[in-house]
Formats: structure tokens, sequence, C-alpha cells
């Protein structure tokens, strides 16, 4: 099921079934729990983010190219790093580029998101999909001189400004998607491919990281996981390539859709 969480015309939020051709059936219940669709239509005004997420977990250099072309060795375990809730930006929304505390070299990165369903902690490889909800398309925007020159050595400040983490436009459940490591998954910035891959070049699958990041701790539901992004980002470019306003930039992958957002300076 794809499914969306929207405004109506009065503002009023809820949850949507997204059916081939554009039809849209209200859902009810828990995303967490039960829920199903009611087969009643409902207008959407605005596709938002499918879920306020309750932690942001991001893995870094997961695709081989991708350490290859930033000529670093495979990590032996996954990198781990986080976002605040408060980086997700809507589908369709613009992406702020920082002005306050400025950044002139913010980057794009295509990425599959995973969703947690219910709580998990310990969980084997081979039960890790049990706990997850579903999918959905993630822009991992990036500061890159916050990120290697200004942040202290840690990745979180040029990853956490407002707007940093799109999301959407929907969430696919498991039964539609029942292998997260086989999707197409590209960057298209102002018409021109930028990343063009697919999910199997992972050097950790999703249930491995599942399994490594509920070690010893537990994802509640609603956790988001972020899985890392194929090569062709705009730094490793020659010359680099960096988000400036006015640009568009979308992230597609294949089964789930397609998310779309503007870039603008942040307004200070």
């Amino acid at each position: 099921m794809k499914i969306v969480r929207f405004a109506d015309r009065q503002g009023q939020t809820g949850f949507a079934r997204l059916h081939d051709g554009g039809r849209t059936t209200r859902v009810e219940g828990d995303l967490f729990g039960a829920y199903q669709d009611t087969g009643q239509d409902v207008t959407v005004h605005k596709i938002l983010t499918p879920l306020v997420p309750s932690v942001i977990y991001c893995i870094g250099l997961n695709y081989v190219r991708h350490a290859q072309e930033g000529g670093l060795p495979k990590p032996e375990f996954p990198v781990v790093f986080m976002k605040s809730p408060a980086t997700i930006q809507h589908p369709g929304d613009p992406i702020r580029l920082p002005r306050q505390l400025r950044s002139d070299e913010v980057d794009f990165e295509c990425e599959l998101a995973v969703v947690i369903r219910k709580a998990c902690k310990n969980v084997s490889a081979k039960s890790a999909l049990d706990y997850v909800l579903g999918y959905t398309c993630a822009n991992d925007v990036s500061a890159r001189d916050w990120q290697g020159k200004w942040g202290g050595s840690q990745w979180c400040r040029g990853k956490t400004f407002d707007t940093f983490a799109p999301l959407g436009p929907c969430l696919v459940t498991t039964d539609e998607i029942p292998n997260p490591n086989q999707l197409n998954i590209r960057t298209v910035l102002n018409g021109a491919v930028m990343q063009d891959w697919n999910t199997e070049d992972m050097i950790f699958s999703v249930p491995k990281l599942i399994e490594f990041l509920s070690g010893s701790t537990t994802l509640p539901p609603g956790t988001v996981i972020l899985t890392g992004t194929p090569h062709g980002i705009g730094a490793a470019r020659k010359p680099p390539v960096f988000l400036q306003a006015g640009d568009t930039v979308t992230i597609e992958i294949g089964g789930i859709g397609v998310l779309t957002n503007p870039v603008r300076d942040e307004e200070v």
C-alpha cells in the first residue's frame, strides 16, 4: 500500500491510500498498530512528509562506488550519525540554504529511508524486516563546508540545518517492496541526472543496518533510517556542483515515487 500524509483545504491532516491513477482514499487507525483503508475518497490539498520521525539515524559511506569516489576504504562497521527531526521538509517545500550560519557548499544525497513499525532491540538481520513499516524517499542534504572543515570533526553540524531532510512523497509498505536492496535510485538536478544507481550496491544491507542499529539499543516506532547515498554527489564532481537558490532537486526511487524540492536562500 502507498500511504500519504496530507492536509486538506481546512488545514486538517490525515492519511490516505494512494491508488494507481491518483485516487486517494482515507486511511484510519494507527500506522504503527492497526489501520485500514476505508475506501472513502478524500481530497488532498497538500502532501506532507509521511511521518514526523521519533529519531533519524543516518548511515555514511554505505555504497561501494560512493566510498570509491571519495578515495575511502569500505568501512568495517556502519558509519552512523544523526539528524534532528526538525530537519524534515515536506515534498514541494524549499530546501533552505543556510545564510545566518552560512554555507556555500550545500550538497544533495538521494537515499532510501526505512521507517520502523514497532520497537526493536537486538534483532537479527534474518528477522529485521519484520520490524519495518515501509519505505520512502529521502534527501540527506549536507553542508560540506560545515561537515568537513568547521564541524569539529563531527558530521552533525553540516547535516542538521533546517529543511535538510526532505521525505516523501509517500510511505510504501513492505508488502510492495519485499527486497529493499533491489531498487533503482537517482538524483535529478535541474533536469540533469546526477546520481543513478541501485540499492544493491549497499555495503551493509537494510536488514544488516537494522541489526547493527538495534544492537543494545531500542529503536522506537517511527524511527527513520537513512541508508546512505550512491556515487555522484556534487562534492565529488570536477568541478564540484553545489545547490544554488533557484535550483530544483528531485529524488526518485523505483517502486516508491518522486520527491521534488525547490532550493531557496534562508530568510534571515
